[in-house]
């Protein structure tokens, strides 16, 4: 098997939580929203619908896995959940928690004005948050 390669954006506008079965558990760098996205160490992986079936079992859980974490380490009012992949193509799903008001609120957070980056002490809080509540 292949050693798994993430895509260089992804790389770069993110940050490493932690690894579960599937995916890598990555933050995003915009302070703007809690956003974290998951990312299937599969190469060469674009859909949904290519990963096996066990594969697409273990991403459903662990994407209901963090939603359900960041709904209750944020109390955010919805959390959005997405696959989109237009410009990066590697599949990797979108978990953002939503609140009255953020910033575009209720719009798209996709392509709207600039990341703004974290304050280490801010970052680290909603990182212990996170996986304080994925293990309870």
């Amino acid at each position: 098997m292949s050693v798994f390669e993430l895509d260089p954006r992804l790389a770069r506008d993110t940050e490493l939580v932690e690894s579960f079965g599937l995916c890598q558990l990555r933050m995003m760098k915009d302070s703007r929203w809690p956003w974290f996205m998951l990312v299937p160490q599969r190469n060469d992986v674009s859909e949904l619908f290519e990963l096996t079936p066990l594969d697409q079992a273990l991403l459903t859980f662990e994407t209901n896995m963090v939603a359900a974490a960041l709904k209750k380490a944020t109390g955010a009012e919805k959390i959005n959940v997405a696959a989109i992949g237009n410009i990066v193509r590697q599949l990797h799903v979108h978990i953002v928690a939503r609140f009255d008001p953020d910033p575009n609120w209720p719009g798209p957070i996709w392509g709207y004005g600039q990341a703004e980056p974290y304050e280490d002490t801010a970052k680290q809080l909603l990182i212990k948050s996170l996986t304080e509540n994925l293990v309870s």
